[in-house]
């Protein structure tokens, strides 16, 4: 139940892989967003993800020309989605600074131009966003690439699951439990679906991909066993942006990152022994030897 992501194998016992979302909370700014992979880095995530878009196909027909009040000005949707997309050059000075930081880096194609885009770039991973879970031409192209497929579960029925996953194989897929509302409150976490997602799916790793507050939940998950943890990261969450609330500043990633390590070397190997720094107290404490 492993799969592998750049010389990282996830899964099998190892140490949760922590992907730092990205996302857009760059604004378009690549200096915001070699900000962010400092951030990441400094706190000990493995991975940063980003969101790749063509926006004249990745933009519903019915959100093009909506208003959007922007940093820029007053736009439409449409304007506002092109004017956050990074181009090929950006994503190489993002991608060596990404290397040059011991990080991963991969991102969510919304659409099938942006599967060769990420491609043509050599990205060792792809994920699936809760919002294309349904788009079954992009599940197919994601898979000829033969790369490690993330894919979030976020507004999908177990149903729509079960489809994408016929769609994609299991060959290369890390599967993420998720509730897509921003911030999601703990009542929607439903994190019994970490294990129950591992039942229905044999041999699949699962994970948890967050848009909470705070960071309980996110270690619970890892408590239950999610092999990788996904959370949105911001340098700060009042930040313009749909993304920044849900987000967790600096600090919160560095305790995020160091209360799961904890938690893992909590959980121990289920194997039953009596631990040297029991032996005193054994010796003061037990009147009647076995």
């Amino acid at each position: 139940m492993t799969v592998t992501i750049g010389t990282r194998v996830i899964g099998g016992g190892r140490p949760a892989y922590v992907i730092a979302e990205i996302g857009l909370n760059h604004n378009g700014d690549v200096e915001i967003a070699k900000q962010l992979i400092d951030v990441a880095a400094e706190a000990g995530a493995d991975a940063v993800k980003f969101q790749k878009r063509t926006p004249e196909i990745a933009t519903p027909e019915h959100m093009r020309d909506v208003p959007r009040e922007t940093p820029w000005g007053t736009m439409t949707y449409l304007e506002y989605r092109r004017r956050v997309e990074f181009d090929r050059d950006q994503y190489i000075e993002i991608s060596d600074h990404a290397l040059l930081r011991g990080l991963e880096w991969f991102a969510s194609p919304w659409d099938e131009p942006s599967v060769a885009f990420l491609e043509d770039l050599g990205v060792h991973a792809h994920k699936v966003a809760s919002a294309s879970l349904t788009d079954h031409g992009l599940l197919r192209a994601l898979r000829e690439t033969g790369k490690t497929v993330i894919l979030s579960t976020g507004m999908s029925t177990i149903e729509e699951i079960d489809t994408a996953i016929e769609v994609l194989g299991t060959e290369h897929l890390l599967l993420m439990h998720a509730t897509s509302t921003y911030p999601m409150e703990p009542g929607e976490a439903n994190l019994r679906m970490i294990p129950a997602l591992r039942d229905r799916f044999p041999g699949v790793p699962v994970g948890y991909s967050g848009h909470e507050r705070g960071l309980q939940i996110s270690v619970a998950a890892v408590a239950l066993g999610a092999v990788a943890v996904e959370r949105h990261i911001t340098l700060d969450r009042t930040m313009w942006g749909s993304d920044h609330a849900a987000s967790l500043e600096p600090t919160g990633l560095q305790h995020l990152v160091r209360d799961i390590r904890v938690v893992e070397a909590a959980l121990g190997d289920g194997v039953k022994r009596v631990y040297p720094g029991e032996l005193a107290p054994m010796a003061k404490l037990r009147r009647v030897s076995a």
